[in-house]
């Protein structure tokens, strides 16, 4: 019988996943970027040979009236000479507070994720925001807006009861997102997003993405994410949920 070893830093199951790093990056109020990278992966050899690479990294540029924030997602994986994973993800979000507890906000993304069928998709959204708690232990925001999807598809399928090889549609979004320092070396971050389908009634895409990281210097942590995304209607023969888990490292750069 044949020798298997796993060699690595992480552990991942599925595909599709648009997130960011799930340390913290530093935010500070003074307009300079700070930003984090993770790097995750796993190999096996031996009955069955698999590699998958995970690259994560996220920027943050902080004043008293605004934030920038973006985040890329690279994702690769093979199991005997056959790609099982692809996907490459940018994203950018821009806050504006208007009082002490509103803000306004907009965001655009782009995703590829081969197994999911998606050669291109295009997303933009915004609307109004409210920081339910913002502390320097506790930060807590829900929001809600509109946004509009183009999906453009690899192979032609059947999505909203039509056979198509592209699919644009108008979305609702409502959505919270919390970061929690736990203690001084370990922090816990989730976000929950729901996009309600607005041109075909009852169909809905959800993410949600929730992890731990715990500091092992100024610079590096170790982390662990979950990542989950559900399509009610991905088109023929996908599955609808998808789930990532990923342990890793991170690097903060400020």
């Amino acid at each position: 019988m044949k020798h298997r070893t796993p060699i690595g830093i992480a552990l991942c199951c599925a595909a599709l996943f648009t997130g960011a790093v799930h340390a913290q990056v530093t935010v500070k109020n003074d307009g300079k970027w700070r930003s984090l990278v993770g790097v995750g992966a796993s190999y096996t050899s031996g009955n069955s040979d698999s590699s998958r690479l995970n690259i994560d990294a996220e920027g943050v540029r902080a004043t008293d009236v605004d934030r920038w924030t973006l985040n890329g997602r690279v994702l690769y994986g093979k199991t005997d000479d056959t790609t099982t994973d692809k996907l490459f993800a940018l994203g950018a979000r821009y806050d504006r507070n208007i009082d002490a507890h509103w803000f306004g906000f907009g965001q655009g993304g782009f995703l590829h994720d081969r197994p999911a069928n998606i050669s291109q998709r295009w997303s933009a959204a915004g609307g109004l925001g409210y920081h339910v708690i913002a502390t320097e232990q506790t930060r807590w925001d829900v929001y809600g807006g509109l946004g509009y999807s183009y999906d453009s598809y690899r192979e032609p399928t059947i999505v909203a009861d039509e056979l198509r090889s592209s699919y644009g549609r108008m979305e609702l979004l409502f959505g919270e997102e919390s970061t929690h320092k736990l203690t001084d070396t370990t922090s816990f971050r989730q976000r929950f997003v729901i996009y309600p389908n607005l041109s075909d009634t009852g169909e809905f895409r959800s993410v949600f993405d929730a992890g731990v990281a715990v500091a092992i210097n100024k610079s590096l942590s170790l982390t662990v994410t979950l990542g989950y995304r559900y399509n009610s209607d991905p088109g023929t023969g996908l599955e609808k949920a998808d789930t990532l888990l990923v342990a890793g490292v991170a690097y903060r750069i400020e």
